[in-house]
């Protein structure tokens, strides 16, 4: 079957290399906001949609995934996705403040579908590899976006690109990651389902495992959010540099690619996923009291403590996806719920964060508050990690 290993092996290429593209456009965003606020003149909150509007558009179109997949197909919805991202991310190169808002909305639904279509692929061409190759294309989703996080002020200011270009370049590497994935289309198909796309819905609604699956997917998507949007300027406050606050971000993210990694691989091999839950949490709360230190003296070692956690939860979150499904159609239904009710409650997160600072003036609140986050992603993570199926 040499035929098929090759492949096996150029579609797990085109999925790492898509994984890739499924961030920067988003972080590359939060290290240049000061910049931004002083070229365009937008106001704290507006340029908090910069941010939230993308997973605002996770919320809406994950769960219209499978309206795209029976009509053009699987593969045909990932060259759709990889569009939307490519024109959205040229499009806030344009010097209009609506052009920027709408080219942040539409690279929202292509990152939208692609999230939701990567478990559904995995779970139908690598079923007997599961943990490895879901730690392998999540570990990459924190690749792209801690180089977006680390290279977005060098770009902008060290080379000269100012703002716009800097996160404009990265429609080369989407654009690139659609080129590699037209081949995928000679075998793409309209998925057929037996039972209509509300049906599915209301089965899913019913499940109370459904639901804290998307409950974990949404709480750590929150932390995620709300750090990548707002850590630069609690650190710029302490007394760092924008571009040192940048590369803190990136730091987070970067050691999240080494948790994305290992704990899908290492929790797929487990019954229960309750216990490595458990670590994640408790290692999140030291990160979370440690920053509460109005310093910056210690912020790389809770930075990096938090960047694990992180980085492990995602890849969980995307295993329970496939691990709590019984065959591919079954995980793109519950991807689609998880994802659209999970980042809709992520989306709250960068608000609520920064009306907490607004009201209070410190930043304790603000971080108590993702502590009580990191206590409901305790309990949402002991149910889903139990080893059941999700009935649909």
């Amino acid at each position: 079957m040499p035929n098929e290993h090759h492949r096996k092996l150029f579609l797990l290429l085109a999925l790492i290399l898509i994984s890739l593209n499924l961030r920067p456009a988003i972080t590359g965003v939060g290290p240049l906001i000061g910049e931004i606020r002083l070229d365009t003149g937008l106001s704290n909150s507006a340029l908090g949609l910069l941010t939230t509007l993308p997973v605002l558009a996770f919320g809406l179109f994950s769960v219209l995934t499978s309206l795209f997949t029976r009509k053009i197909g699987t593969e045909g919805t990932m060259a759709f996705a990889l569009m939307l991202l490519t024109t959205g991310i040229l499009l806030r190169v344009i010097p209009s403040h609506w052009v920027l808002f709408v080219g942040t909305g539409l690279l929202g639904i292509g990152i939208a579908l692609g999230n939701v279509l990567m478990p559904g692929i995995v779970k139908r061409e690598f079923p007997t590899r599961i943990g490895l190759i879901t730690g392998i294309y999540s570990a990459t989703f924190g690749v792209g976006a801690a180089i977006a996080s680390g290279v977005s002020v060098p770009l902008s200011e060290g080379v000269g690109f100012g703002w716009r270009w800097a996160l404009g370049l990265w429609a080369l590497l989407s654009f690139t990651a659609l080129i590699v994935w037209l081949p995928q289309l000679r075998a793409n198909l309209p998925v057929i389902n037996r039972k209509g796309f509300r049906e599915s819905l209301k089965q899913l609604g019913k499940s109370n495992l459904a639901w804290m699956v998307s409950l974990f997917m949404g709480v750590q998507s929150l932390t995620f959010y709300t750090l990548i949007a707002w850590l630069p300027e609690l650190l710029v406050d302490r007394g760092m540099s924008s571009s040192e606050a940048g590369w803190m971000l990136a730091l987070m993210q970067g050691v999240g690619v080494i948790s994305t990694f290992l704990i899908p691989a290492w929790c797929a091999k487990r019954n229960s996923q309750r216990f490595p839950v458990l670590i994640l949490v408790a290692l999140e709360l030291i990160s979370l009291a440690g920053l509460m230190i109005p310093t910056i003296s210690l912020t790389g070692l809770w930075v990096s403590i938090m960047g694990f956690c992180l980085g492990g939860s995602f890849g969980l979150a995307l295993l329970f996806i496939i691990l709590r499904t019984r065959d591919a159609n079954a995980a793109n239904e519950l991807s689609g719920m998880s994802q659209s009710v999970g980042y809709t409650f992520a989306a709250t997160g960068p608000v609520l964060f920064g009306a907490l600072f607004d009201v209070t003036g410190t930043w304790l609140y603000p971080i108590i508050f993702l502590v009580f986050i990191a206590l409901l992603k305790l309990l949402s993570g002991w149910y889903a990690g139990d080893d059941v199926y999700v009935e649909t």
